[in-house]
């Protein structure tokens, strides 16, 4: 049975949960700490990589041309290059940010044993997320390649019923979500993070809690985001 078909079983699944779940974060600067999100312990994996200057000057290029920058598709690790191409052009800049998307589809396929995602990449002049969620989904793999990047909450310093309606209509940071705005933890410029949400098996109740960064009017952010397809 595969990895993906086990989570999505969890979707229909009742689990018995302990009444104090713990979860945390494992960071790194190599890829490697993927492999800690199979933790029960871990909610969230970062790969904390710098950005190459060929690949920023790529992506900064990319959001110059002005265009309306939006991909929503099912890919392959064959099919990136001509689903970027199609969507953009085949420039120089485009073959240096497909090259490093089909990288990052590879080691997502790789590690959940896929044979495809679904990929989203968007440029944003807004904050596309603005309160604090989980996603309810088994897991997400995102990353920014250019403006600010993904704020998140570690598990032990939310109170989750402050979550949606829970805020009464109040901003998160006067809802009681979280205590102070020193908990509020944020991704850096590059870095390649995996989300684990409410569907992945005995997660309920420990989704990752996110929110999309605050942008200033002059600025644009290119976001990617790779799930499982609903058809593995």
């Amino acid at each position: 049975m595969s990895v993906l078909t086990t989570m999505n079983k969890s979707q229909s699944t009742s689990i018995r949960l302990p009444e104090k779940l713990t979860r945390g974060a494992s960071e790194s600067d190599r890829p490697k700490v993927f492999t800690d999100i199979y933790r029960d312990d871990t909610n969230i994996t970062i790969w904390q990589r710098k950005l190459s200057d060929e690949l920023a000057l790529a992506a900064d290029e990319i959001l110059k041309t002005g265009a309306r920058l939006k991909i929503a598709e099912a890919v392959t690790v064959k099919s990136v290059h001509s689903t970027l191409y199609n969507a953009f052009g085949e420039t120089n800049a485009v073959m240096i940010l497909s090259d490093d998307i089909a990288l990052l589809v590879d080691m997502f396929c790789c590690l959940f044993d896929l044979k495809g995602v679904g990929l989203r990449l968007t440029a944003l002049d807004r904050a596309m997320c603005p309160r604090f969620h989980f996603d309810r989904i088994p897991c997400r793999l995102v990353t920014t390649h250019h403006g600010t990047a993904t704020e998140w909450l570690p598990h032990h310093v939310v109170d989750r019923s402050k979550l949606g309606a829970g805020n009464l209509g109040r901003p998160d940071e006067l809802s009681g979500l979280f205590q102070s705005t020193d908990d509020v933890r944020q991704m850096s410029l590059g870095d390649v993070a995996l989300l684990k949400g409410e569907f992945w098996h005995a997660n309920e109740g420990a989704g990752l809690i996110h929110r999309s960064p605050a942008i200033s009017t002059s600025e644009r952010r290119l976001l990617l985001t790779l799930d499982f397809l609903s058809d593995e």
